[in-house]
């Protein structure tokens, strides 16, 4: 447990002094400040290195022997004995309880003095602490989805418009969440925050296959049963949606392998696996099942809202305008013009088929946007070289919790010295002998260490005793030197094992204290990476370990191995497409925009002080996956196209699919937006992370794409050729019928 104190100059001393004194359970020989030293010296005899117990320290000048004039922090440390029982877990428990609440008691009675408590369990109260406080939030965003979807779904045409369709297909989505979190929940489970983004990356994808299906029903020509019909729908939806559902499950389940050696990482994508497989079933059963019924409805021209019975045109011009503006079938009152397709009704379809495509393959609109891309690119390159290494516990943390303001004092103050590492060493060794003395001091140089070890070498010298065998330096610990004063705090630093009459060291413990730079989360980072091998390639068996080492540790491995993974499965996919029957330069064109709108997520979110953590980093393998899930049908629409140009298979394309993309991602965009109100690091995280997905995306599929493809291959001479052909042999073919059938011209 760490308790740190904040308070002003001018009261500092005195208290600090008592505090000193209670850490070490006794009194400093002198009682003037001034003379503390970062090695103090205790009435009984006893050193104690505190220079890491002291923040913002101003030393006497000109002093030769470091001495401190003035300190505005001191931090105190206990640790808890625990061994292992539940009776034991429960003592500690209630102890940190009592503190805590102590504590509070005290800031309240001297709100002069600023007191931050750490506890044992702090992290993981204040890290579960964002689930509740995102509890209403999450259901303010699904009704906001729920909202947006019924909406997007709607047509002022009442035989039409699905916007029930629009409903349960959010709904479905929810359900399949919902399924999803009990299958985890029975096998035992356990919820936390990092979890939080499952239904925001499932709610991105599964959408996607609810709206292209909706679009597919629109595309069907309305002459067809409505078997037919969903027939054809599923069809032209089903291929793409398998693919890009089986992206996320090749990604996500890479990330749930042995290959990831971070248990949360490897939590959440199990997880998501799970979600994503539930998902892709039941937008086909359930959300399809909705579609073959919503059809059954229109073939016999039920009203899309009310279910009942559409009147006749006659019937209509009886009734008040209100009644007509509910009841009316645009369709047929237009019958008689041949509208082509009602569908081009829809207000996003008409958009973008009167309006939009026209206007962004304009060639006075294309310099414009190369010039967008441009600035877009140099942002985008300017913050991926800034990217560095999340080193902050508190990005996980709720914003308000007491460990984050803790965490701001621990930087702000005791930034000059590493935590206190425990060195530990759990095997028997041979501390008599010169080679392990040597072993041993190589290991701790350049720390600032409390040992026995050292104590005792130093105790051997000082009073002339030898100690040359096991025997000997045995006897001499425990007799001599744990007997005195001054080192039997190190009592619990050895533990001796007796079998029969033989004494063996079975294992003992030190700790270290590294002097760092302000950046010390880094370079405790980098110091674990040194002692760490050591221990594997060192005669000597020791572990290091700390606390805070379990955050260091999840920061240091969630960088790269979460991207080798996502591209290491992206382009294992991209390569198994390419042996498709799809288009090479579509798997080109997706390679392309999939890379562009990546590096766009990570310069911009690095521009936007997002730190490369645990969550970021799985919001970046989300955004490859929603990247590919928005433009592989576009692109693959546009270079499968056979019409003349360009620009007319862009806006096909656009037309075929802009609808859907618009729909997914304006859902999605919008059930982000309660995030924003949530006190926590993570969720702000989050919803900076999704919202970049999201708009790039959305930049590259109406903006970048549909001018970059107006001039880059593929080109379309080809399809012309073909055309022209077929057209001169269609009327070669009927000007020899007409030569063979004059009669047949003359009734013409």
């Amino acid at each position: 447990m760490t308790l740190t104190f904040l308070l002003g100059v001018h009261v500092l001393a005195p208290l600090v002094w008592y505090c000193i004194c209670r850490v070490f359970n006794s009194s400093i020989s002198s009682p003037t400040f001034n003379s503390i030293l970062c090695l103090v010296v205790l009435q009984n005899g006893r050193q104690s290195f505190i220079g890491h117990q002291l923040g913002g320290v101003a030393e006497v000048p000109n002093s030769k022997d470091q001495r401190v004039k003035s300190a505005r922090a001191i931090q105190m440390t206990y640790y808890l004995q625990n061994y292992g029982s539940a009776t034991q877990d429960y003592i500690n428990e209630q102890w940190e309880t009592e503190l805590c609440t102590l504590i509070h008691q005290l800031q309240e009675e001297h709100p002069e003095i600023q007191m931050f408590l750490l506890t044992s369990v702090s992290l993981l109260k204040d890290f579960q602490k964002t689930i509740e406080l995102s509890r209403s939030k999450i259901v303010v965003s699904l009704m906001l989805v729920l909202l947006a979807a019924t909406l997007s779904s709607s047509m002022k045409d009442c035989l039409r418009s699905k916007p029930f369709l629009g409903l349960l297909g959010v709904l479905t989505i929810c359900i399949s969440n919902v399924t999803a979190a009990g299958i985890f929940f029975v096998t035992d489970g356990r919820y936390n925050s990092t979890l939080l983004g499952i239904p925001f990356f499932a709610m991105g994808h599964g959408t996607k296959g609810v709206f292209e299906l909706l679009s597919g029903w629109r595309r069907t020509r309305e002459t067809l049963p409505f078997k037919d019909r969903v027939a054809d729908a599923y069809s032209d939806v089903m291929v793409s949606y398998t693919m890009t559902s089986s992206l996320y499950i090749i990604t996500f389940g890479m990330g749930a392998s042995p290959f990831t050696n971070i248990e949360a990482v490897k939590i959440f994508c199990q997880n998501m696996c799970i979600t994503i497989v539930l998902n892709y079933f039941y937008v086909f059963s359930f959300f399809g099942s909705c579609l073959v019924f919503a059809g059954q409805l229109e073939q016999n021209r039920y009203h899309s809202i009310f279910c009942c019975k559409i009147p006749s045109e006659e019937y209509l011009d009886r009734q008040p305008i209100w009644f007509q503006t509910m009841m009316s079938d645009g369709h047929q009152r237009s019958s008689s013009h041949h509208e082509p397709d009602p569908y081009e009704n829809h207000f996003i379809q008409h958009f973008l088929g009167e309006h939009y495509n026209d206007w962004i393959t304009n060639t006075y609109v294309k310099p414009f946007v190369v010039i967008l891309y441009l600035i877009y690119a140099s942002f985008s390159f300017m913050g991926c070289l800034q990217i560095t290494g999340g080193s902050n516990i508190i990005n996980l943390l709720a914003s308000d919790s007491p460990s984050v303001s803790y965490a701001f004092i621990q930087q702000k103050y005791f930034s000059n010295y590493s935590p206190v590492i425990g060195f530990y060493i759990y095997e028997p060794l041979e501390y008599w002998n010169s080679t392990v003395q040597e072993d041993l001091k190589t290991l701790t140089y350049g720390f600032n260490t409390e040992s026995w070890i050292e104590q005792f070498y130093q105790f051997l010298k000082v009073t002339n005793i030898s100690a040359s065998n096991k025997t000997e330096f045995i006897n001499v610990l425990q007799n001599s030197f744990l007997k005195k004063a001054e080192f039997q705090h190190f009592k619990n630093d050895i533990i001796i094992s007796r079998s029969g009459e033989e004494l063996n060291i079975i294992a003992s413990r030190m700790y270290l204290v590294a002097r760092t730079s302000e950046n010390t989360q880094r370079e405790v980072v980098e110091l674990l990476e040194k002692l760490r091998p050591l221990s594997l390639i060192q005669s000597i068996r020791f572990i290091v370990f700390n606390p805070t080492f379990v955050f260091m540790d999840h920061y240091g491995l969630a960088v790269t191995m979460p991207i080798l993974i996502s591209g290491f499965s992206v382009l294992l996919v991209l390569i198994l497409t390419f042996f498709l029957v799809i288009h090479p330069l579509g798997n080109f064109w997706l390679m392309i925009t999939v890379i562009s709108i990546e590096l766009g997520v990570l310069g911009l979110m690095t521009l936007w002080k997002v730190d490369m953590d645990c969550v970021s980093i799985l919001c970046l393998m989300y955004s490859l996956n929603f990247a590919i899930d928005h433009c592989s049908p576009l692109l693959y629409t546009f270079v499968l196209a056979t019409e003349h140009t360009r620009t007319l298979c862009i806006q096909e394309s656009l037309k075929e699919h802009g609808t859907a993309i618009i729909q997914n991602v304006v859902s999605f965009l919008i059930g982000l937006v309660p995030l924003l109100f949530v006190p926590s690091n993570l969720t702000s995280t989050l919803f900076k992370c999704l919202l970049l997905t999201g708009s790039c995306t959305l930049l590259h599929c109406f903006v970048i794409l549909p001018v970059f493809l107006t001039f880059f291959p593929p080109s379309k001479k080809r399809h012309k050729k073909k055309k022209r052909a077929k057209r001169k042999e269609r009327e070669e073919i009927e000007c020899i019928e007409i030569q063979e059938n004059s009669d047949h011209v003359t009734s013409v």
